[in-house]
């Protein structure tokens, strides 16, 4: 951001500090009035034609901004990809205990990747394993599937995140 005499441009559009316009003029003559003032020439919109400059207290408003971007990361949630690995021939108990897992942790935000891992001839029935997903799917009402089970390499994988609350 050009503050100042950093400001080449030949001729600029002014915006005084209470945010009313001043017009088109040279910046020489805007630098002078914002000095006048003693506050800061700053150009808030180089790609404009002509270039827009505002005449402002710069520390004032540095220190704004960065509350602004301090505010912005702290309202940030930050989304985590849980894993849960099921085999192709899990028992109920087992599938219950994944399942209450996965819940928890979409109740949580987070994703779930699903992952099923195929081992010697279980390649052979890969069918199965979808067959595992869909339920595991079904049992997990209050989740969307984000992507649909897919075979990577000896891997089926598959995404679930949360439905998006109907307010």
């Amino acid at each position: 951001m050009e503050i100042n005499e950093e400001i080449r441009d030949r001729e600029v559009r002014v915006i005084d500090a209470d945010g009313s316009q001043l017009g088109v003029m040279s910046s020489r003559d805007a630098l002078r009035r914002a000095e006048e003032k003693n506050l800061d020439l700053v150009k808030i919109a180089p790609q404009a034609v002509p270039p827009v400059c505002k005449i402002l207290d710069y520390g004032k408003y540095r220190f704004e901004q960065q509350k602004r971007e301090k505010e912005n990361r702290k309202n940030q949630k930050v989304v985590d990809i849980k894993e849960i690995r099921l085999s192709l021939n899990i028992d109920t108990n087992d599938f219950n205990t994944k399942v209450n897992h996965a819940a928890k942790f979409l109740k949580n935000g987070d994703k779930v990747k699903v992952t099923i891992r195929f081992r010697g001839r279980e390649m052979a029935h890969t069918e199965l394993g979808l067959d595992v997903h869909k339920r595991f799917a079904a049992a997990l009402p209050e989740a969307v599937v984000e992507k649909q089970p897919k075979l990577e390499g000896r891997s089926m994988i598959m995404f679930l995140n949360s439905a998006p609350n109907k307010n």
